[in-house]
Formats: structure tokens, C-alpha cells, sequence
């Protein structure tokens, strides 16, 4: 589909190429119309959305709304009060609950990323804290979340100094979490699949692996180490 729509719009970085012709992009959209039908929904997806399919699992998918809902509801509900502005603090409410349901999501998806990404003992490490990081932010906005739903409707007209005390340590433990999830995809390639494959990088049966169970055991490999909680 990106090759489709680069073929069809005008070059504009020169090289000496022109685009092609209104008509010549009507033909290539048509066989690409043409050749989808071909194709079996598996593979349609695919073709349409390379990055989506390529995702080993959806948490980088989902983990940027709670990321977007809660920086939204601070700034709405901080000018909200400071300009005495209902409306603008009814609007934070509801990014508010948008943010803490997609915060239950992303840290469920992370949970099963956690399980099924390949990491050594260095990035399990990190991925531990980046875990604590998203369950804190999460029960910290459940709280938020509960409280101005059981609240009196006068809640939002006055100045609640300790629900914006809250509301400011969860975006510091969103940054914080949300920095050390890009360290490990950016520093430490964790999901990438180039650097999934490289030689020295442990093969997926030989590295971290999580398994839950009734006993504390810890043994180590060759490569990386099994954990059994």
C-alpha cells in the first residue's frame, strides 16, 4: 500500500525522475485493487498495514493512547482550574477514564509481551521496572478514576490540590516507565527483529522465559537465565 501511494504522488526530491501520469496512477491503483482480491484476509491485513502485522505482540500498539489520554487529562484539568473552567475539567474527566481503560489494556498486552519477547538478563531487568512503572501508573489512575466518579458535583469546581498531587506523580511514573520502554527497544533492540536474529543475540528456546508456578526457583544458562515464580 506505501509503495503504492509513493508510485502514484509526484517525485519531489529530483534525481531526474518525474512522477507518473494521472492516468498511468489510475492503472496502478487498479491492479493493486485487483491483485488484494487475490489475497486471503490474513494477507490483505498484511498488505495494507506492513507495521501492524509485523508486530510481535500489541502492547506498542496500544501503550501510546494511555500515554496521550493522561497527559491530556493533567494539562486539561490544571488549566481547568486554574481558569475556573468547568467544561474544560469535565473534559479532562473523560480522558481521564479513556486513559485508565487503555492503561488496563496496555499493561495486559505488556504482561503477554513480557512472556513472549526475547530478552536477556539486562533487558529483564529493565522490562521488571518498566513493568512496575505501568502497574503504578494504572492503580494510580483507577484511584483518580474512582474518586471523581463517586465525587459530589461540586468536586469540580473547586481547587482539589491533592487529586492534582496524584494526577502529577502519575505522569512523572508515565515518563519514567514510558523512557525506560524506549530503552529497551532503541538501546537494547528488545522486539527488533534484525537484532532478534543476529548471531550473538540467544536463540528464543535459550533465553528469558517466564513461568509461573508455586515455588522460587532461579537457575542460570549459557546465554541467559529461566526464572520460575
Amino acid at each position: 500500500m506505501i509503495d503504492l501511494i509513493f508510485d502514484i504522488l509526484p517525485l519531489i526530491h529530483g534525481g531526474g525522475q518525474e512522477g507518473i501520469s494521472p492516468a498511468k496512477g489510475l492503472e496502478a491503483f487498479l491492479t493493486f485493487i485487483e491483485t488484494l482480491t487475490s489475497l486471503s484476509p490474513a494477507e490483505i491485513f498484511s498488505t495494507l498495514l506492513p507495521g501492524i502485522s509485523a508486530l510481535p505482540n500489541i502492547h506498542p500498539l496500544i501503550v501510546h493512547f494511555p500515554i496521550a489520554f493522561f497527559v491530556t487529562f493533567f494539562f486539561a484539568d490544571l488549566l481547568g482550574s486554574l481558569f475556573a473552567n468547568l467544561a474544560c475539567r469535565k473534559f479532562a474527566t473523560t480522558t481521564l477514564y479513556l486513559g485508565t481503560i487503555s492503561a488496563l489494556l496496555a499493561v495486559a498486552a505488556g504482561m503477554q509481551a513480557a512472556y513472549s519477547v526475547p530478552h536477556d538478563d539486562i533487558t529483564h531487568a529493565i522490562m521488571l521496572r518498566h513493568q512496575g512503572f505501568g502497574i503504578s501508573v494504572t492503580v494510580l489512575a483507577l484511584l483518580l478514576s474512582l474518586r471523581r466518579y463517586f465525587a459530589a458535583e461540586s468536586f469540580l469546581s473547586s481547587h482539589t490540590y491533592g487529586h492534582f498531587a496524584l494526577s502529577a506523580v502519575l505522569i512523572l511514573l508515565l515518563t519514567l516507565g514510558a523512557d525506560l520502554g524506549g530503552l529497551m527497544v532503541y538501546q537494547h533492540g528488545v522486539a527488533v527483529t534484525p537484532v532478534m536474529h543476529q548471531e550473538n543475540f540467544p536463540a528464543p528456546q535459550s533465553i528469558m522465559t517466564h513461568d509461573e508456578g508455586p515455588k522460587h526457583a532461579h537457575s542460570h544458562g549459557e546465554h541467559g537465565h529461566t526464572h520460575t515464580h
